[in-house]
């Protein structure tokens, strides 16, 4: 299934980062690039159920390549596929509530944890990895 969302892979850890024309999510993907983070698919990604795992990978004709507003389409190392562990919907920070629930949405038939961020904030960086390192287990939500 093709989605309209960027993809960037944590040590094997892959985020959807989802959301409008506009929103942040090629620029959130370029700093997350920049923490660490591995490119799979900038701006449209195809997802499936692989035994139960939901697997991130990019459509051929857009393969290691980044738009980045202002400079053009740039051509970024990339990884072919990840496992995704968590969607991060962008949108602006009034839309965001301070201490949301916890939700999941099911995708081809898994369940993903799902977190809304702003991605334009000085934290959004340090919010994805937090949010990786809660899904993966390494850190825990306690209120």
């Amino acid at each position: 299934m093709l989605i309209h969302a960027s993809c960037a892979d944590f040590s094997g850890a892959g985020v959807l980062l989802c959301g409008g024309s506009g929103c942040g999510k090629s620029d959130l993907c370029l700093r997350l690039l920049d923490a660490g983070a591995r490119l799979v698919a900038d701006d449209q990604t195809i997802v499936e159920n692989e035994n139960g795992a939901l697997v991130a990978r990019c459509p051929e004709r857009i393969k290691g390549l980044l738009e980045i507003r202002g400079v053009g389409v740039v051509k970024t190392p990339y990884v072919p596929e990840t496992r995704v562990c968590a969607k991060i919907v962008l949108r602006p920070s009034v839309e965001i509530d301070r201490m949301p629930d916890f939700q999941t949405e099911t995708i081809e038939n898994v369940p993903v944890p799902v977190f809304f961020l702003d991605g334009f904030t000085a934290s959004a960086v340090l919010k994805v990895k937090t949010i990786v390192a809660i899904v993966c287990q390494q850190r825990k939500v306690v209120s």
